[in-house]
């Protein structure tokens, strides 16, 4: 049995090593998480040939995780706190765990879809869970330690994931294609919920906490309104049926903002939205996430499609893009409280200056693509690492907490539509040929991300101060 002491604010507190061995748990349920929301972006192309549903099924294998992770993340840290943190942790991973053996065992491209979106929905149950079991098992002043690996884990993850896919893929490991890269969530996951089971401390949690049940539903129902619309449009014609999705997306949405406004615990405090550095953040958020994560399914797409390269080459090609976010968001972390928001201007500028290289570069291979690669990357790295930081920077200190889930669930639903949005563009634009659909998509990223720019002035000029010990 795990030996719990407890500090002077008599809070519980394990000893160093059951920390260690939890911040290990909590580790490996933000690495799946991160594994599960890149890996389609090598195999969707492999999936397609295998299962039907053509561009449609390619949008939705990216869209449908990230879409119900964004509408659940706000509820799923809400839910913890009413319920106790350990057990929507453990409920989140055998979910998590049991989902991806569906995905693994889909035989049509529907039930991989929702399959898709319940393992998007226990990951919002399992992920908001880890910074609170940490605040609550870490001592105040070494909790620093434990939130510093965060980052190269989470960084080692975003490289070896996909090339980790990739291999599995074309491994055809027993003659099962790409199913194996979900099915090994059973061996990962199915050891992180035994240790977690073992490890984690015991929490009550607060009965009368708030959870804005009607208000996610309306969300997650204009959500799947609009993308279905969009990808049902963009594959088969605006006939009556995706102008319909459209405009139920549009009502559901209407009726979610009027929710915002008259609910008691809203998903998003009003009180945020009346602050103009947080609402040019977060509008920039959505533009600036959107693009880049249509950006890499169109580059993974194009490598396949295009140039021919197999999932494992797709994935090779894609380390310059991944190392340049690690290198980025480690040395922005140091730099973020001096340079502020001229760091977002940077990455954006970064950004822009890879897609051009991309596009005079569209039709070429190998080392050619290593530069422009390394440039997106070093931009995302460096605008993603901070503008939420910047963002919340002149927020009330009580409204942090609020802010940063909101943000992040926002960034899921940018990550939604801007996978299915920009592949929409892309395969729309085919017709014309490989090279001229890419040119075409890496136009659209490049317009988004220059209506960024002017947002930048309108956010504040520093980011929020860490609290002591938190790094």
């Amino acid at each position: 049995m795990t030996q719990i002491l407890r500090n002077a604010r008599d809070e519980p507190i394990l000893s160093a090593r059951a920390r260690w061995a939890v911040l290990a748990v909590v580790l490996a349920a933000d690495v799946l998480d991160l594994l599960d929301a890149t890996i389609t972006n090598i195999a969707a192309p492999t999936i397609t040939r295998d299962l039907g549903g053509g561009a449609s099924l390619v949008q939705w294998l990216g869209a449908s995780y990230a879409l119900a992770l964004g509408v659940l993340l706000v509820p799923g840290g809400r839910l913890g706190d009413k319920y106790g943190r350990r057990r929507l942790f453990l409920t989140g991973l055998a979910g998590f765990v049991a989902a991806s053996l569906a995905c693994g065992l889909a035989t049509t491209p529907a039930f991989l879809v929702a399959a898709r979106l319940v393992q998007g929905a226990f990951g919002a149950l399992l992920v908001p869970q880890g910074f609170g079991i940490l605040g609550a098992t870490w001592p105040r002043d070494q909790i620093g330690k434990a939130f510093s690996l965060f980052g190269p884990v989470m960084g080692l993850s975003a490289v070896g994931g996909p090339i980790l896919a990739g291999f599995l893929v074309d491994a055809d490991l027993a003659g099962l294609g790409w199913r194996p890269m979900f099915l090994i969530n059973l061996l990962l996951g199915g050891a992180a919920l035994l240790a977690a089971a073992r490890l984690l401390p015991r929490d009550t949690g607060d009965p009368s906490v708030a959870v804005d049940g009607p208000g996610s539903a309306l969300l997650a129902g204009a959500m799947l309104g609009l993308l279905g619309g969009l990808i049902d449009g963009s594959g088969g014609g605006w006939t009556t049926r995706p102008i319909a999705l459209l405009l139920l997306g549009l009502a559901l949405f209407a009726a979610f903002c009027h929710r915002q406004r008259t609910a008691a615990e809203p998903l998003i405090r009003p009180s945020l939205l009346h602050n103009r550095g947080f609402t040019s953040g977060l509008l920039l958020g959505v533009l600036a996430f959107a693009a880049v994560a249509g950006l890499l399914y169109v580059v993974s797409l194009h490598l396949q499609r295009g140039l021919g390269r197999s999932p494992a080459g797709t994935a090779l090609a894609l380390i310059p893009l991944s190392a340049g976010i690690v290198v980025a968001s480690i040395a922005c972390y140091r730099l973020i409280h001096t340079y502020g928001r001229q760091l977002v201007v940077a990455g954006l500028l970064l950004i822009l200056a890879g897609c051009g290289c991309l596009a005079l570069l569209a039709d070429h291979d190998g080392w050619a693509l290593v530069p422009p690669l390394l440039l997106v990357g070093l931009g995302m790295g460096t605008c993603f690492g901070t503008v939420y930081d910047v963002t919340i920077g002149d927020i009330a200190p009580e409204e942090a907490g609020s802010a940063s889930g909101s943000l992040n669930a926002v960034q899921q639903l940018a990550n939604a539509g801007g996978s299915a949005g920009l592949t929409a563009v892309y395969f729309g634009a085919l017709d014309g040929g490989e090279t001229h659909a890419v040119l075409v998509s890496l136009a659209v990223v490049a317009g988004s991300v220059v209506l960024c720019l002017p947002l930048v002035r309108l956010l504040p000029r520093r980011a929020l101060e860490r609290s002591a010990g938190a790094g």
